[in-house]
């Protein structure tokens, strides 16, 4: 097994890697980082403390491609999707994530358990065209979906799809799933595998270049994972 991580300004990546026995390639630029992306040698690559700016690099060959951060809360993970700014804009990239995040979920061993959170309860509506358009969106995408997966709206009550052990959390927007990222990890201190970027062909895991060494330890975790997994038996 071979991966790549990209080496920015926070050192905490070079103390992650020397609890690993296998080959791990440091990467100084972004450049680097896609030429291991692409390299037949390399099994999987994660951004490490590089700039954030790599996923817009990325997004020039795969425009369509998105994050999902797997949390963990008292032994019990979850993918928490959209987290990139920029992602899950519109009700079909929406479904788009949701049907990633499964294939996802049960490449890691698990039934997908799915929850949508809007961005009200059900009687706010008529409080504001953003909360109604938001509680409407939810709305279709489980009414259209309720057939293929196990799947649920919460509307605002993420404490509840959490609580009911919910292993796919879908946020309202990227700009609020970043801001639920960043509230539970950064600031509360629950743990990050990091993030999965789906819809595109390669292994490649996001971190914040933020992290502490744990941080970066359990998106390598993940990857030396999601590479067995993907070897198969």
């Amino acid at each position: 097994m071979e991966i790549a991580i990209g080496l920015g300004e926070n050192e905490d990546v070079l103390k992650a890697i020397e609890y690993f026995p296998f080959k791990i390639h440091l990467a100084k630029n972004n450049q680097e980082l896609l030429n291991y992306l692409k390299n037949p040698k390399i099994d999987g690559v994660i951004r490490g403390s590089l700039e954030s700016n790599i996923i817009l690099d990325l997004k020039k060959e795969y425009p369509e491609i998105f994050r999902a951060s797997l949390l963990e809360k008292d032994g019990h993970k979850f993918l928490l999707s959209p987290v990139g700014i920029d992602e899950g804009d519109s009700t079909s990239s929406k479904i788009t994530i949701v049907e990633e995040c499964a294939k996802a979920i049960s490449l890691l061993g698990e039934e997908p358990k799915i929850a949508l959170i809007s961005g009200g309860r059900k009687n706010d509506k008529g409080r504001s065209e953003k909360i109604d358009q938001s509680i409407e969106t939810c709305e279709k995408i489980e009414k259209l979906l309720k057939d293929r997966y196990d799947i649920k709206h919460y509307y605002i009550l993420i404490e509840e799809a959490i609580k009911e052990h919910a292993n796919i959390i879908i946020a309202p927007d990227g700009i609020t799933g970043n801001l639920i990222f960043r509230s539970l990890v950064l600031v509360a201190g629950m743990k990050s595998n990091g993030a999965l970027t789906l819809n595109q062909p390669y292994i490649f895991i996001d971190t914040s270049r933020s992290q502490n060494t744990q941080g970066y330890i359990n998106s390598i975790n993940l990857m030396k994972k999601l590479i067995e997994k993907n070897r198969g038996p």
